[in-house]
């Protein structure tokens, strides 16, 4: 890669990063739904008017939008409104790795082989030392809407690499439209239409800010610049630099937060990203399905 490049691809992952901790910001203006609800507002409206029309049938625009947009969102924000730290967050969504493998092996019929076993494994017991971490001294509850949140992001890598979309930007934009009316329905359903409404009665630069950063900056900027850099090289050398995010996200956490990393977490850092490593880098026993000519299929987003 150009060295322009490199400092792209280190530039968007500090941006998804400290995109956790602008979450938790914003989680301190609106209700998590609703907020999840604004964040997608904000990045496909405006947007849709320059993207042109969807590149793939609208059955994997819904599917994506309603698992990755509605069910993986959804659970990131609840859980990290019920206590999840911003920069576990960060760590603990990477074991999405593992649960796209599996849903691969399904779905996909790849066979998994010792390797990527290994590593599904190693990133796995960063889960258990994270876990325990939480267990001490916060809720377990955000940590398994968290978890959720890494499963759902695994079925929605595998849906976006059966849609094989030719335009990452495209793609997420008119992904982004479709959780909107779900969201935020879900909010007038479970957090009321009283504190919606406060909530926007209430609205001023900070949580403009935020939507900003989560809509404008991590997802359409974000995603954009990842899109164009996996058009100009292999999979295999973009992906990569998506380890950096939880360094990114538990480094801001700490310095903007004063969240506190202990040794148990450094612990649990080392085994996921290992682990995430070797699972995501390492072949499949058995070729997947092949996209159609012209495509190139996306690596899995990382944005919270």
């Amino acid at each position: 890669m150009r060295p322009v490049h490199i400092m792209l691809a280190v530039l968007v992952t500090a941006v998804w990063g400290v995109n956790f901790v602008v979450i938790d910001v914003g989680l301190g203006h609106f209700p998590p739904l609703l907020f999840s609800a604004l964040r997608f507002l904000v990045a496909a409206l405006p947007a849709v008017f320059f993207v042109g029309r969807p590149k793939v049938a609208w059955k994997w625009i819904v599917a994506v939008g309603l698992v990755l947009g509605v069910a993986k969102f959804g659970l990131l924000f609840i859980g990290m409104s019920q206590g999840m730290p911003a920069g576990l967050s960060s760590l603990v969504l990477q074991v999405q790795a593992a649960f796209t493998a599996v849903v691969a092996t399904t779905v996909l019929g790849e066979r998994l082989g010792g390797v990527r076993l290994l590593g599904m494994g190693v990133a796995l017991a960063g889960i258990v030392v994270a876990a325990i971490d939480e267990g001490s001294g916060g809720p377990l509850l955000g940590f398994s809407l968290t978890v959720g949140a890494a499963a759902c992001w695994g079925v929605s890598n595998v849906l976006t690499r059966r849609a094989a979309p030719p335009d990452a930007l495209n793609f997420m934009v008119w992904v982004s439209v479709v959780p909107v009316l779900p969201l935020l329905a879900l909010s007038l359903l479970f957090e009321g239409p009283a504190r919606d409404a406060e909530a926007l009665a209430g609205f001023d630069w900070g949580g403009a800010g935020a939507l900003v950063y989560v809509a404008w900056i991590s997802t359409v900027f974000g995603f954009g610049a990842w899109g164009m850099l996996l058009r100009r090289y292999p999979a295999s050398s973009v992906a990569p630099f998506s380890l950096l995010v939880p360094v990114f996200g538990m480094s801001s956490a700490a310095l903007l937060l004063g969240e506190s990393v202990t040794a148990l977490r450094w612990c649990a850092a080392a085994l996921l990203v290992g682990g995430v490593a070797v699972t995501s880098l390492s072949r499949p026993a058995a070729p997947a399905p092949m996209p159609e000519a012209g495509t190139r299929p996306l690596a899995a987003g990382l944005s919270g």
